[in-house]
């Protein structure tokens, strides 16, 4: 595929590096100071959230070395899929002026793509950067971004409802779904107090769908790849047929909470968090926000049996930002070794090994975790480990699973991709559900629609 003039720098604050690479980037004497403005969507981590105090921290060294540069914070409002029309108009426009953009990972190649965002030099993904969250960072052969935070699917459950079952084995390390389905009957045969069905996940007809689909699909069929590198439409229906049936299994409706296919994070969170169900696919952030109603009694955390989605964001340099060799300098800083150990114990989940495996990386920041209200007051309930200070499950569960994930399909038509996608599997939720094959068939014919093959 041609290369295509596309550019996304992302480099940390020389003086705070202690990981990024040495690209040969422009001189900064080019740049035109004043504000670098950083163009996001909501920071899960709340008010004065760890991305806004990484922001604030080079922006007091920049008036420390009196730059005369400040970055700004610009959170874009609704869903991804809002803002990511949103950052499409405005780029494509002209009309806001955004130096750097935090791209969801399957934005990328659609922005590199329509020349949106600027290429990096491949030093700009050192070798503590996870590989495959590294590999959302790249289309067609070049760097277009850096992974700012990371993401995975995760299994979280209630080890109290295991035990009322009589089931006191409750590490959930190393299941399957069939051994999932078989600890869900012993708990429906001894049904806790407000408990409903089994289990609950993301179902509504939007992004998550998709996520749930592909999980399923990737878990049926070793090694899938719906499109290849170059975004070109690559399965066929004996494929799809096999991961319409796995879906069709993780979503039955005799332990799947009725109403999954109405919800999204926040409502799947809530069921899981009144205790409707006993299990929750969920992203990492819910490891935090769920510790704030249960102790570790009542809550517990293993890798998603089957393979799990990769998500995140990466930062990416925009094509029309005047001062791109100091944006680079600010995400260096901002995905740089220390930044990304402040990210992971705030909650989410860091892109870096390091941060999970060297001690001797630490975070700077006073206290990462946002103040719970105006006066200040701490609301930590995150279980740590004693030692280090990260979250008790970041190396022994979170970084296994992002090793493991596989990602979406990696494609400049992303956005017809994940439309088809969820919609052509709408059926399979309704009243009269198509069979394996015949839903197959439809969603192979609607595909080669959307994707150039």
């Amino acid at each position: 595929m041609t290369r295509r003039l596309v550019a996304l720098l992302a480099l940390l604050l020389v003086a705070a590096c202690t990981g990024g690479g040495h690209g040969a980037d422009p001189a900064p004497s080019a740049d035109v100071p004043g504000d670098i403005v950083i163009a996001s969507g909501r920071d899960v981590t709340g008010n004065n959230g760890v991305r806004q105090q990484l922001i604030d921290a080079w922006n007091a060294e920049q008036e420390r070395r009196d730059t005369g540069y400040r970055a700004r914070l610009v959170e874009l409002p609704g869903s991804a899929d809002e803002q990511r029309s949103q950052l499409l108009g405005a780029l494509q426009s002209g009309s806001a002026a955004y130096d750097v953009v935090n791209l969801d990972v399957t934005w990328v190649p659609e922005f590199a793509a329509a020349g949106l965002i600027r290429p990096l030099p491949q030093a700009m993904l050192d070798a503590d950067v996870i590989p495959s969250v590294a590999g959302t960072a790249r289309w067609d052969d070049r760097v277009y971004a850096v992974p700012f935070n990371s993401d995975v699917g995760l299994l979280y459950y209630r080890p109290d409802h295991l035990r009322q079952a009589g089931i006191h084995h409750t590490d959930l390390r190393g299941i399957d779904w069939d051994q999932l389905r078989n600890l869900i009957n012993y708990v429906q045969a001894r049904r806790p107090r407000g408990y409903e069905k089994g289990w609950t996940t993301q179902l509504r007809a939007y992004e998550g769908r998709t996520v749930n689909a592909v999980e399923a699909f990737a878990s049926a069929v070793p090694g899938l790849t719906l499109t290849d590198d170059e975004g070109r439409y690559r399965a066929d229906v004996d494929d799809l047929a096999q991961g319409v049936a796995e879906l069709r299994r993780r979503t039955d409706d005799s332990y799947t909470l009725t109403d999954a296919d109405r919800s999204d994070e926040e409502k799947s969170l809530a069921d899981f968090a009144a205790g409707r169900t006993t299990f929750l696919r969920h992203w990492p952030y819910a490891y935090r926000a769920l510790h704030q109603t249960f102790d570790e009694r009542r809550l517990r955390v293993a890798p998603l049996p089957g393979r799990a989605v990769l998500g995140g964001q990466n930062l990416a340099v925009t094509e029309a930002s005047d001062q791109p060799a100091r944006a680079r300098e600010l995400i260096r800083f901002l995905t740089g070794r220390q930044s990304e150990r402040c990210l992971l114990d705030a909650g989410f989940a860091a892109t870096r090994t390091s941060a999970y495996r060297d001690d001797s990386v630490r975070c700077p920041l006073s206290s990462p975790v946002p103040s719970a209200s105006p006066t200040g007051e701490r609301a930590d309930s995150m279980p740590r480990d004693e030692r280090t200070g990260r979250p008790r499950y970041a190396e022994d569960i979170l970084l296994p699973a992002l090793q493991r994930a596989v990602p979406r399909p990696r494609t400049p038509l992303y956005g017809a991709f994940t439309q088809t996608f969820t919609a052509q599997l709408g059926p399979l939720f309704g009243a009269d559900p198509p069979t394996d094959a015949e839903l197959a068939r439809r969603l192979d014919g609607a595909l080669r629609e959307a994707l150039p093959d």
